[in-house]
């Protein structure tokens, strides 16, 4: 009976050819160390890195083949790759073109040429030294995406210049097969001319036909499938734009990712955008982490373990030179330091591709296998170090702002003193200035200051928290103190300061929330205001309005939030912040009533009559 048993067991966790164990196994490491390796602020990448390691052939030797699994999860970064096409619309591509084709060349040749030549002081042959170095330039797309994403920098001026450069170099792993094939030994030439423009053309017709799919034919065939309201079909669509594309791409001896994100480019105006980002996002995080995980298993410590010093030396030198090369060029671009020093940590390791220059290069003969191996290893270690790197950056103090252009305040005399003038300052300080007050400003943003000077306003540099400030601001002798800074630490900080200094000024103050609000009126403000609550009771009543409601019936509701709020907000100055939670309307009631739990309404909450507000 027992022996039935393990033979059921054992049908189950490998038939129809799926072993389960091995399933099982990549799904409970990566739900195990990514959190924790979250929790610890290292970083989803590094987690995953981590858990490939532990579950590979050289830690608990559970996934036997770790490049089987690589292959397949390859499909991750094409996934990625086409959701970041489809948020770049072909306008704003045409925009980056310089970028792209610039600084990304630029960068390329720059640091192909430096890490060859380190590859050559190390001891190695010439060729064998372009082939690394030319590997290790390729940057990972997966990591260093990943890291903006997670840093919310993707769309920032300075993640778009990345983001343009890693475009550039997954273009440049064509020229460079195409040079490999040059220089393998056991092709001479290359091969006849005929073949290599046979290549050439095949590629070009790989591009039309993902190009002319993208235009003309993918948005009828999806409207066609959206009438037929089957949403398993649309998701199968989804997924099957973004394997052809990149099916075709491979077939034209070109990248899977770039076809990828060449079809999100072309579908990034379409109107069923967002359903296929949403289709494809789910497969596209669960097998980006199969990719990493699949990238730690492929360590070989064995080989590390042989060759630790010279891995040791290429790790540490083409890692200080890519990222010193990346830096002197973002400089010599006018970059700024902290951006140039951003994308040199983020770039400075080897990528995805460098594993297919490699395989390649191996199979001509330009690389024996034991150098394969450790150009990987290089490769892998480096790609692990970058989430630390990254940390790093976090401990470098921020640059001090350039003064040019802005003056401190010394013995100003306005009425009013406004403390911060980012957006709630600027519109605050504008019906003072129409009234005919003289106002002093100051902000410790130097940008900000220079942007407010091109529009004809005068605001002076000063940290509010310092008293020597306030002094030369004015703060002695002002009617009205408005602090408007965003951070409510330092506007509490501001406001103690200012009632104990300056006892005679009215004090206004901009609150970040009900729990700082409260704060303010116990540190004696004279006046205060959440600073979204009166444009969201706008919006709640213009929104009120559009559902058929008249105006009288909005401003009485409105009038009736707003004395609620009023109550409550005493009560919580009072008893806390959970003091008259019955004042606060919820639709919690009407949920629990749909779901069966609550037999019938009961009754609401009357909104109070403008009489009875008052």
């Amino acid at each position: 009976m027992a022996g039935d048993v393990a033979q059921v067991v054992e049908a189950v966790a490998h038939g129809g050819g799926v072993d389960l164990t091995q399933v099982v196994a990549l799904l409970a490491a990566g739900v195990i160390a990514v959190p924790i390796f979250k929790r610890l602020g290292l970083g989803s990448v590094l987690g995953y890195l981590a858990a490939g390691l532990v579950v590979g052939p050289f830690g608990l030797k559970l996934v036997a083949d770790p490049q089987s699994v690589l292959h397949a999860a390859e499909l991750g970064v094409v996934m990625f790759l086409f959701i970041v096409g489809l948020e770049m619309e072909p306008s704003k591509l045409w925009a980056l073109r310089k970028q792209i084709f610039g600084l990304g060349i630029m960068q390329v040749a720059l640091c192909g040429i430096l890490l060859t030549l380190v590859g050559i002081v190390l001891g190695f042959p010439p060729t064998v030294a372009f082939v690394a170095g030319m590997g290790f330039v390729l940057t990972s797309t997966a990591i260093v995406m990943q890291l903006l994403t997670e840093r919310g920098e993707m769309q920032t001026p300075g993640g778009q210049q990345i983001v343009s450069i890693l475009l550039l170099e997954d273009l440049a792993i064509v020229p460079l097969l195409a040079v490999l094939a040059l220089i393998t030994p056991s092709t001479g030439a290359g091969g006849d001319a005929g073949s290599r423009w046979l290549s050439v053309g095949l590629a070009a017709v790989s591009v039309v036909a993902v190009v002319f799919a993208g235009r003309w034919v993918l948005n009828p065939v999806f409207r066609i499938l959206a009438a037929a309201r089957a949403r398993e079909v649309m998701t199968a669509a989804a997924l099957l734009v973004v394997l052809g594309a990149a099916l075709i791409m491979q077939v034209g001896g070109l990248s899977m990712a770039m076809g990828a994100f060449l079809a999100g480019v072309l579908l990034s105006t379409s109107t069923f955008r967002h359903q296929l980002e949403a289709d494809v996002e789910p497969f596209r995080g669960l097998l980006l982490g199969l990719f990493f995980l699949a990238v730690g298993m492929s360590l070989d410590l064995n080989v590390v373990a042989a060759n630790w010093q010279i891995i040791a030396a290429l790790v540490v030198g083409y890692m200080l030179v890519k990222g010193g090369a990346i830096y002197g060029l973002a400089r010599l671009l006018k970059s700024s330091k902290s951006d140039a020093l951003e994308r040199a940590v983020l770039m400075a390791q080897g990528g995805e591709f460098a594993f297919v220059l490699f395989t390649t290069a191996t199979a001509g003969g330009i690389l024996t296998a034991q150098t394969n191996a450790m150009m990987t290893a290089t490769v892998i270690i480096s790609m692990a170090l970058t989430p630390f790197s990254t940390m790093l950056l976090k401990l470098i103090p921020e640059p001090e702002q350039s003064m040019d252009g802005v003056e401190e305040p010394d013995g100003l005399l306005g009425n009013v003193l406004v403390i911060g003038f980012g957006r709630f300052g600027q519109i605050a300080s504008q019906p003072l200035i129409a009234k005919g007050n003289k106002i002093s400003i100051i902000d410790n943003d130097t940008d900000m200051i220079r942007a407010a000077g091109q529009f004809g306003m005068k605001v002076y540099y000063g940290d509010g928290t310092r008293l020597d400030i306030l002094h030369a601001a004015g703060a002695s002798s002002a009617d009205a103190i408005l602090i408007c800074v965003d951070d409510k630490h330092a506007a509490s900080a501001i406001v103690d300061l200012v009632k104990g200094e300056f006892p005679l000024a009215k004090v206004f103050a901009r609150a970040f929330d009900r729990g700082h609000a409260i704060e303010l009126v116990k540190l004696g403000v004279d006046y205060q205001i959440r600073e979204v609550y009166e444009s969201a009771l706008e919006f709640g009543a213009e929104t009120l309005k559009a559902l058929g409601s008249d105006e009288d019936e909005v401003a009485e509701i409105v009038l009736g939030v707003r004395e609620r709020d009023r109550q409550r907000f005493s009560a919580q100055i009072v008893g806390g912040m959970m003091a008259s939670r019955d004042l606060l309307l919820s639709n919690a009631e009407d949920q629990a009533r749909e779901s069966g739990t609550v037999a019938g309404p009961t009754d609401p909450i009357l909104a109070p009559t403008p009489d009875a507000a008052r």
